[in-house]
């Protein structure tokens, strides 16, 4: 449903990026980050946070990576590595990183609780694994039914295809079951119409097939609902990103003596 593929996926992808960026790169910032620190972006999209690790990185290094790299620019700094990889089948060495970090990628993941945990082994002792993911509120509740029809199917088709857009109420108290100390975690509105009106209109569009073809919503839904999205009365909060952080122990608690 939001495969690269799609005529539509860069712009959902840039969407993203205008309308989050800043609130991921006050969380980064809010951390000792280091110009020497060595980085790792899982699930680089269209790389803007990679971009702004290099920057702000110049001493260390950054890989950016992927299953799909096509919206990805290895040109953009001499310390950024770009990898097509799946990290689901593959990994780094232990105490490879000293930053970590992942937006709107662990919800899709089939074993996204055990990715959680060998992310925290690949960090170096004092490094930090940062994880942003949506938290959906229930369709329901929208004040707008036209709003209600569609993220119905929208979280329907997401269930199917096996992600789980409520995973993330549990995210600080996984990080914290997978050794990790100082665990922090913030949250950040999502919102519909107002300022951030070109948010939802290009994912809508490039779900759109997919949610016709299924028959859980009709072109008159689709219609509704862009008008909503053109008037400027509209406002509506049908998710919050929920932002967690933990920060690997420098050394290793002492093991107990025997006797």
């Amino acid at each position: 449903m939001l495969s690269n593929d799609t005529p539509h996926e860069r712009d959902r992808l840039e969407a993203i990026q205008r309308n989050v960026d800043a609130f991921t790169t006050g969380i980064l910032q809010g951390l000792p980050l280091q110009a020497s620190w060595h980085c790792l972006e899982l699930g680089a999209g269209a790389g803007s946070i990679a971009y702004w690790l290099a920057e702000n990185c110049p001493q260390g290094r950054v890989v950016a990576v992927d299953l799909d790299t096509r919206h990805l620019d290895a040109g953009r700094a001499a310390n950024l590595q770009i990898q097509q990889a799946d990290i689901t089948s593959g990994g780094y060495e232990p105490g490879s990183f000293d930053l970590i970090h992942a937006r709107y990628l662990y919800c899709h993941l089939p074993i996204r609780e055990a990715m959680v945990e060998r992310a925290a082994r690949w960090l170096a002792p004092g490094g930090w694994l940062v994880i942003e993911e949506p938290y959906h509120l229930p369709a329901e509740t929208s004040p707008f039914p036209a709003v209600q029809r569609l993220l119905t199917a929208y979280q329907r088709m997401y269930r199917e295809h096996g992600a789980d857009m409520a995973w993330a109420r549990g995210l600080p108290a996984l990080l914290a079951r997978s050794g990790l100390t100082e665990v922090s975690f913030t949250g950040n509105l999502g919102c519909m119409g107002g300022l951030d009106k070109d948010r939802w209109r290009p994912l809508i569009s490039q779900a759109a097939p997919a949610l016709l073809a299924e028959g859980l919503v009709t072109e008159g839904d689709l219609g509704e609902f862009s008008a909503l999205l053109d008037d400027p009365a509209f406002i509506d909060i049908p998710q919050v990103t929920i932002s967690a952080w933990g920060r690997r122990a420098t050394q290793l608690p002492a093991t107990p003596a025997t006797s």
